[in-house]
């Protein structure tokens, strides 16, 4: 159901429209306060508060007329079925919407996102300023008041939450009706500061067109407004503004678009000094990417003050950095993959074994073990090839594996040339033999294990006795038959002196 009372004039292009009973209130504050160029609507599932308002145009949602007993759901299925009637007020020349409501509730939480999705249909530029309950007020209707914030932000452009507990600290302990007074008013220097900044000429303007490139599928935004006078009133405005019960988070920073709006009385105008101190004291807060548009206007009632208001929009989303959690990887393999985890404390060490192992003899190394085995160690026995005209091929014997240390080893013929050129004596054949023989001594000796007393003869007799060598001594020094003189020239000629590089004590 509509009601539509007296209206003499046009339609505005802008609307504010209350949802529910936080909503309603904000708006006969509005309307008592005096918004200029603004169209006012009430929306309420309770007949009784909507009898007493002094909104003109008003719209009952649902049929009942009897509330939605703190329930969203209901407030959700009301405006849905009233629908209809909502899209016929808000066709007639609307081009901006705010939406008013306290949420936490049952008609403003559930209704007010079924509006604004309507808003978004006729393609109207739609901020919604909603506030959070007092803590007071019970966790129950907090939680309600967080699902219909999200809910709401889906369908319009631009969102400002206003938290209630934050007038607490900045107003301290009031009363209960004061309170919600403060709530009240809150929301109103929020709607009228946006509204204003478009209906309002001011000597800087900022129209309809600034405020929709701010505004436009912006998200959340943040407003404050502030009012100073006196000396440093310029900066005082400004850090004012920022501190602002308006402002959620207390800080503007990574807004990337904002809307700025400056005004004064004539009696005392805004300098360009103080114009300059208030631009960058803010765009020192708000980061270099920030675009402000800005405007000033005059206001009689300011008299000695100035006024600021300033909406931020288009925030950067705040980034968490989450603890990441390390992947698991299976392989799709028929056999379950062996845990690569280091070793338990129940697992064993292995400790390594000694196998030993035995060497199988056949029968026919049994049987004749001096039988030279294949490829068998071949002892040359003489010490270079010698040519005398004719070929000369001297024994050969060979000695099986076991017998002991060998000098050299080949299986492959000799790859020495025989020397050519200078004649070689020929071989004695009684040398050679007596060679032979030796050789054949000494490999007799090596070819069976050494006893103890046949190794303690070779340590402790030398060689050239067991071989029954004559060795002569040298001469003594003293009796050497090389001369110690030599023959020098001197100046009176040749003379004979001692050698000075002969020592009979060398070191």
């Amino acid at each position: 159901m509509i009601k539509f009372e007296a209206q003499g004039k046009k339609s505005s292009i802008i609307k504010v429209i209350g949802v529910g009973g936080g909503g309603n209130n904000a708006v006969n504050h509005m309307y008592n306060q005096g918004i200029v160029d603004v169209d006012f609507i009430q929306c309420n599932t309770d007949k009784q508060i909507l009898d007493s308002s002094p909104i003109p145009v008003k719209i009952q949602l649902g049929t009942s007329g009897l509330g939605a007993g703190n329930k969203p759901e209901v407030g959700r299925k009301a405006a849905e079925e009233s629908i209809e009637q909502i899209r016929e007020v808000l066709e007639k020349d609307t081009k901006m919407l705010f939406i008013t409501a306290g949420m936490g509730g049952g008609t403003g939480t559930g209704a007010a996102p079924v509006i604004a999705s309507v808003a978004r249909e006729l393609d109207i530029l739609t901020v919604g300023i909603v506030t959070i309950p007092f803590s007071f007020e019970g966790r129950k209707r907090k939680q309600q008041a967080e699902i219909g914030i999200a809910e709401l932000r889906k369908y319009v452009d631009t969102l400002l939450v206003i938290n209630n507990d934050k007038l607490r600290e900045f107003w301290g302990n009031l009363s209960l009706r004061q309170a919600f007074a403060k709530a009240d008013d809150v929301l109103t220097r929020a709607a009228k500061g946006i509204a204003e900044i478009i209906t309002v000429k001011a000597y800087v303007n900022v129209d309809f067109e600034d405020v929709k490139t701010v505004m436009k599928d912006s998200g959340k935004a943040l407003m404050g407004s502030s009012r100073a006078s006196g000396d440093g009133r310029a900066l005082k405005a400004a850090m004012e503004a920022l501190n602002s019960p308006l402002l959620d988070d207390n800080t503007i920073s990574g807004a990337r678009n904002m809307l700025l709006y400056i005004s004064s009385g004539k009696q005392n105008e805004i300098t360009m000094d103080e114009v300059t101190e208030i631009t960058t004291y803010i765009q020192d807060n708000a980061g270099n990417d920030v675009d402000i548009i800005w405007g000033v206007g005059y206001d009689d009632e300011l008299g000695e003050d100035i006024a600021i208001t300033l909406i931020a929009t288009s925030f950067e989303p705040k980034k968490t950095v989450e603890p990441q959690t390390p992947k698991v990887v299976h392989t799709l393999d028929d056999e379950t993959p062996e845990s690569l985890n280091p070793l338990s404390e129940d697992a064993k060490t292995v400790e390594p074994i000694l196998i030993k192992t035995t060497r199988q003899v056949s029968e026919s190394e049994s049987q004749d073990p001096a039988e030279p085995r294949s490829p068998g160690r071949v002892f040359t026995l003489f010490d270079e090839p010698e040519n005398n005209g004719s070929e000369l091929k001297p024994d050969v014997s060979t000695f099986p594996a076991e017998a002991g240390p060998m000098l050299k080893t080949s299986s492959e013929p000799s790859s020495s040339q025989p020397m050519y050129g200078k004649a070689t004596p020929a071989v004695d054949p009684i040398k050679s033999n007596e060679r032979v023989a030796r050789l054949k001594g000494m490999s007799s000796i090596f070819s069976d294990p050494l006893d103890e007393e046949t190794l303690q003869t070779l340590e402790s007799i030398p060689a050239y006795k067991r071989r029954g060598a004559q060795l002569t001594p040298p001469p003594p020094a003293t009796e050497s038959l090389v001369p110690r003189n030599i023959i020098t020239n001197g100046p009176g000629g040749p003379e004979i002196r001692s050698n000075p590089y002969l020592f009979d004590n060398p070191d």
